[in-house]
């Protein structure tokens, strides 16, 4: 038994994408970028975190630069 295809609504022009996206695959990601940039941007809340003089005045600098 053949499957059945599902036609499209509107007809594709020649040379168009159409990709849609759910609001949560644009969200999410923006969301735990946010959360983990701040996380770096404030090392007073992340207790666990014993860094390396490097990396904390490098995270300083960034924060630096972010705030200007």
């Amino acid at each position: 038994m053949p499957a059945r295809t599902h036609t499209r609504p509107h007809p594709a022009t020649p040379g168009s994408v159409d990709i849609r996206l759910p609001w949560w695959a644009l969200v999410l990601p923006a969301l735990a970028f946010v959360s983990l940039l701040a996380l770096i941007l404030n090392p007073a809340d992340a207790h666990a975190a014993v860094g390396d003089p490097v990396v904390t005045r490098l995270v300083e600098h960034v924060r630096q630069l972010v705030t200007r």
